[in-house]
């Protein structure tokens, strides 16, 4: 009986965690639409994490064909992104010489398909990490002025320019899966 009555606590513990996470509330400490969208972003960061955190090197670096990208190169490739759009909204620019190293995750192809591989997964999910602290960080001192504002070249807002970052990673979230699925 006791048995019995620890797992339904247990399953009523899971229901209620995995109901309260299944809501898009603003993060406290950001102005309201700017905290919807750093929920939203979060929950996506997660949910790519989750899919890639346990794959070994094999993993990593499968290559579904000649064409395709490796799992570790798009891990990097969703931080390069997340990287442009931050300089692009904070600061009205892009990649700088300085910052060239991102260019090549930014555009992937053959030549990153070449360089981006052997590397374990926690090393591209550490940059990711780092570039989203950053992100954060700077969200963090604006408001929601700022976010409905237009971005530098008057073809977006701020906040499209974000929801942009968010589907993209949806978007390479569903390939990641699919290549994570055909690992052998």
């Amino acid at each position: 009986m006791k048995k019995v009555l620890t797992l339904l606590l247990l399953c009523a513990f899971v229901t209620i965690s995995q109901a309260q996470s299944n809501f898009i509330k603003p993060v406290k400490g950001y102005s309201p639409q700017i905290g919807t969208t750093v929920a939203m972003l979060e929950d996506l960061k997660s949910r790519v994490t989750r899919s890639v955190a346990s794959l070994d090197q094999a993993g990593t670096d499968f290559l579904l064909d000649e064409n395709a990208n490796r799992i570790g190169a798009l891990i990097l490739h969703l931080a390069a992104t997340e990287k442009y759009y931050q300089l692009y909204t904070f600061e009205g620019r892009g990649f700088n010489k300085k910052e060239a190293e991102w260019d090549l995750a930014l555009s992937l192809g053959e030549e990153a398909r070449k360089e981006l591989v052997g590397k374990p997964i926690s090393h591209y999910l550490n940059i990711w990490d780092e570039v989203r602290e950053e992100t954060l960080r700077l969200l963090k001192t604006k408001d929601d002025k700022w976010f409905a504002a237009e971005a530098e070249e008057g073809y977006m807002n701020n906040h499209w320019a974000w929801y942009h970052v968010m589907e993209h990673q949806a978007n390479h979230m569903g390939q990641i899966r699919m290549i994570a699925k055909r690992v052998p």
